[in-house]
């Protein structure tokens, strides 16, 4: 005798779906030749169920009825639109609207589309390694790291130029990423690799693009980034936007120099940072053997890069001449990528030029020098010169210079004579006396 299974239920007035036993049981009891109306007295349901289960020869999931949607006609055409926009419903449900004048909530074009998700998301990720021939191009990014200095966590700003033939790597501190940065960085690289190379293949960073469409791919490079190229003899290259991965040689050498160079290192000062990153340069980057190439960047820069790369001549800097335009502040000082210098104090409110080069700050003033000091690389730091601010705090401190160090001010001294009168003098212009 077969056992008897659970009756089935029956849910606001319809009978609830056979689980897959029972389904089963039904297929047992029908080859051993058992009727269907036996068989639905014997588990509780319908004969029409025992029949459409023999039918269809077990158990099948449910499926609901397919109506068609709100959207089904326009499926070509949230085909089209979901793959510009890269899977952007929000998009897509308001030019619809705006378009062919169908109000929809986000989720109904979410559903609409849910096939096609996939698909963008798969196009989306895709990248096909993109090799450059020997001195063709140099990636160049910027990477941010807290490093433990001095007992204190310093925020850094290393900048990475990675060669795209032979992996080859530079690396430099800075303690900001504006665009003085990125140029010094490249210059740098130049100089690091002996040679320039053909182009140069940069994120859509803001201190060196002004506008990159994402439809038309239209580059506007900021203009003094520009110069900065065409005085070099390079071509400016930027990724597509939000596509950094295409330049990912580079941004695997920034996780790179990050986890190798930083990574479990205490240093004593900025310098000494500077110090071990042209070491680490030197005995650990250059000498070992790439995942990719399975050769040690250095041989192949030395076999096939170094003689392909543009030379560098006798060039100076780029940046060696800055010429600024600044005002006196009223603590006698002018500000200058956050630092403050000092200038005399006769000059406050005045506007003054400012031009750095070969690391000096001069100040000028009518076209005559007032003031002249070394260029700070630090940040919010004040470089005084006491000479500048006699009669504030006092004239014994004549030629003292110091960096940011608080002092102790000293008696004001008296007016020189030549600065005071007699009494006799204001009364005969007020018309009177006391």
């Amino acid at each position: 005798m077969v056992k008897q299974a659970p009756r089935s239920k029956w849910i606001e007035g319809r009978q609830a779906m056979q689980a897959p036993e029972d389904v089963q049981t039904m297929l047992k009891l029908a080859s051993l030749g058992w009727g269907a109306k036996r068989i639905s007295r014997e588990l509780g349901c319908s004969r029409n169920t025992v029949r459409s289960y023999l039918r269809q020869g077990g158990w099948q999931p449910y499926r609901s009825p397919q109506r068609p949607g709100r959207l089904t006609p326009y499926s070509e055409w949230l085909t089209e639109r979901f793959r510009q926009h890269r899977g952007n419903c929000d998009v897509v449900r308001q030019e619809l609207e705006r378009e062919h004048g169908v109000t929809v909530s986000l989720r109904t074009v979410e559903r609409a589309v849910a096939h096609l998700r996939r698909e963008v998301l798969a196009q989306t990720a895709a990248t096909v390694r993109f090799e450059t021939p020997p001195g063709h191009q140099l990636q160049i990014d910027f990477g941010t790291v807290r490093v433990p200095i001095d007992d204190e966590q310093i925020k850094v700003h290393l900048f990475v130029a990675t060669l795209g033939y032979s992996r080859r790597t530079y690396v430099a501190m800075f303690l900001h990423e504006r665009q003085s940065a990125w140029l010094q960085g490249l210059e740098g690289a130049f100089r690091h690799f002996g040679g320039t190379t053909r182009e140069v293949l940069i994120d859509n960073a803001r201190a060196l693009v002004s506008e990159h469409d994402v439809q038309t791919r239209e580059v506007a490079f900021n203009d003094r980034f520009h110069a900065f190229c065409r005085y070099w003899g390079v071509t400016p290259r930027a990724c597509a936007p939000y596509r950094a991965r295409t330049k990912g040689k580079d941004e695997r050498g920034v996780g790179y120099v990050k986890r190798n160079a930083i990574a479990g290192h205490r240093f004593a000062s900025l310098e000494e940072l500077q110090a071990h990153l042209a070491r680490w340069m030197r005995e650990v980057a250059d000498v070992r053997v790439h995942g990719t190439t399975a050769e040690q960047p250095i041989d192949r820069f030395e076999r096939d890069e170094r003689r392909a790369l543009a030379p560098l001549a006798a060039k100076a800097p780029f940046l060696q001449v800055r010429e600024l335009s600044r005002r006196v502040h009223t603590d006698a000082c002018i500000e200058l990528d956050t630092n403050r210098y000092s200038v005399p104090f006769k000059l406050i409110g005045e506007s003054v030029t400012v031009i750095v080069a070969e690391r000096l700050v001069r100040v000028l003033y009518a076209g005559q020098e007032v003031a002249c000091h070394a260029q700070n690389a630090g940040r919010r730091t004040s470089i005084i010169e006491r000479s500048h601010l006699v009669g504030i705090v006092g004239a014994h401190l004549v030629g003292v210079s110091w960096l940011a160090r608080p002092t102790t001010a000293a008696p004001t001294p008296a007016a020189p004579a030549e600065l005071l009168r007699p009494l006799a003098e204001y009364e005969t212009a007020l018309g009177g006396g006391w």
